[in-house]
């Protein structure tokens, strides 16, 4: 909802800058898919190694 706010601030107060960003934020956001994969993957790896670790405490509970 922010973002619309804010989006609709920019479209009143410079109506060019707020199509062109309109029209790249869905490239943008197609963009930065890949790397949000990547950081899905890498908190797992992680997660995986940080329950490896803790592992023998939960054991010794």
């Amino acid at each position: 909802m922010a973002a619309f706010l804010l989006w609709l601030i920019l479209l009143l107060l410079c109506w060019p800058l707020a199509l062109v960003a309109l029209v790249l934020y869905p490239l943008v956001w197609l963009l930065l898919l890949p790397l949000r994969l990547l950081g899905f993957a890498v908190e797992g790896a992680f997660s995986l190694v940080k329950g490896l670790f803790l592992l023998p405490g939960r054991l010794l509970r």
